[in-house]
C-alpha cells in the first residue's frame, strides 16, 4: 500500500525531472536541492510507493516499468497542480472561474475561435480553457470528468451524455491540380477514390473513421499512407504528392489555395456531418449551460470562418 503520508509534490517534481534527464544530479539542480537531498528524496519516495522507480548505473538513472508509470501520472499530478495555481491566480485578480472546453480539431478550425471570442467579450469573468483532441478523445475527457463540455463530430458513443447539434459541415477530396481525380466538380464517391494512397488523421479521429467504415462496406483497403494530426500538414503532404485526402470543405479552403491545391465533393451521405456540444448528464452548471447554449444559437458567427494566411 502506497505510504501517502510521506507523499509530496517536489519529490514528484524531482522524479520527473530524473527520467526526463536520466541524472539525479541534473534533476536535483533543475528542483533547486543538494544532490544528498534529492538521493534522499528518491529513495523515500520508492519506499512510500514500495518499488523501485528508478535503476541506478554508472552514467544516470534509468525508470523501471514502476517508474514509468508513476511518471506518466506524476505529469499529471503536476499538470493540474499548476492548473490550480493558475485558477486560483485568476481568482484573485477578479476571473470567477474556468471553465474547460475539449474540441475536435474539426470544430477549432471552422467554428470556435469567433464564437468563443465573443462569449469572452460578454462574460470577462468566465475564462475557457481550451484543448484540442479527437473525438473519440473529446468524449472521453467528458467522462472522465476532464472537461466541462465538449464538441466533436457525431459518431462516438453518447451514452451518459446530453448533446446538442452545434454546426454541419461537408467533406471533401482534397486532390494536388492535375490528379486524375480532379478534372471534374461533380461529386464523387468515396469508393470510386480507394485504389489511391491516402492521408488522414490520427487514430480516432471521427473523419478517419468514417473512411475506413466506407472501405471496409466497399470490400476495399482504405491505403493510408501516412497519418498526421492537424489539416495543414495533411494538405502539405497531399501537394507533395504522397496521396489524397478527405477534409471539411470550409476548412480546407484556405489552405488549398494557400498550397495550390483542388477539391472535389463526395457523394456519400456520411460526408454530410454534424458537430454535437455535449455535457455529462446530470451535471448542472449555471455557467457551463450559458456557453452551451450561446454556442447553439444561430448567429452571424453560426458560419465557418475563412481561415486568414
Amino acid at each position: 500500500m502506497v505510504n501517502l503520508a510521506r507523499f509530496d509534490f517536489v519529490s514528484v517534481r524531482l522524479a520527473v525531472a530524473c527520467a526526463q534527464t536520466g541524472s539525479l544530479t541534473g534533476a536535483a539542480r533543475a528542483s533547486h536541492l543538494a544532490l544528498a537531498a534529492a538521493s534522499r528524496r528518491i529513495r523515500e519516495l520508492e519506499e512510500a510507493m514500495g518499488c523501485i522507480l528508478f535503476e541506478r548505473h554508472a552514467r544516470g538513472l534509468l525508470p523501471t516499468a514502476a517508474g514509468r508509470v508513476f511518471v506518466k501520472h506524476g505529469l499529471t499530478l503536476l499538470q493540474t497542480l499548476d492548473q490550480v495555481g493558475a485558477e486560483l491566480a485568476d481568482l484573485r485578480q477578479g476571473i470567477a472561474r474556468h471553465i474547460r472546453l475539449c474540441a475536435s480539431t474539426a470544430a477549432i478550425n471552422q467554428f470556435l475561435p469567433p464564437l468563443l471570442a465573443r462569449y469572452a467579450e460578454l462574460h470577462p469573468l468566465l475564462r475557457v480553457d481550451l484543448e484540442e483532441q479527437v473525438s473519440e478523445a473529446v468524449v472521453n475527457s467528458l467522462r472522465e470528468g476532464r472537461a466541462d463540455l465538449g464538441v466533436f463530430v457525431e459518431g462516438p458513443d453518447i451514452a451518459g451524455l446530453s448533446a446538442r447539434v452545434f454546426r454541419h459541415d461537408q467533406l471533401v477530396l482534397v486532390l494536388p491540380r492535375g490528379h486524375r481525380l480532379a478534372g471534374a466538380r461533380t461529386p464523387l464517391p468515396f469508393s470510386e477514390a480507394l485504389d489511391e494512397d491516402w492521408i488522414g488523421l490520427n487514430p480516432g479521429a471521427a473523419m478517419l473513421q468514417k473512411q475506413q467504415q466506407a472501405a471496409l462496406a466497399a470490400g476495399k483497403p482504405l491505403r493510408l499512407r501516412m497519418q498526421v494530426r492537424s489539416f495543414d500538414a495533411v494538405c502539405h503532404l497531399v501537394a507533395s504528392g504522397l496521396g489524397i485526402a478527405v477534409l471539411p470543405a470550409a476548412a480546407a479552403l484556405p489552405i488549398l489555395r494557400a498550397v495550390k491545391l483542388t477539391s472535389r465533393p463526395l457523394a456519400d451521405e456520411w460526408a454530410r456531418r454534424r458537430l454535437l456540444v455535449a455535457t455529462v448528464s446530470g451535471r448542472d452548471d449555471a455557467g457551463v449551460a450559458s456557453l452551451v447554449n450561446f454556442m447553439v444559437e444561430p448567429s452571424p458567427t453560426a458560419k465557418p470562418r475563412p481561415r486568414k494566411r
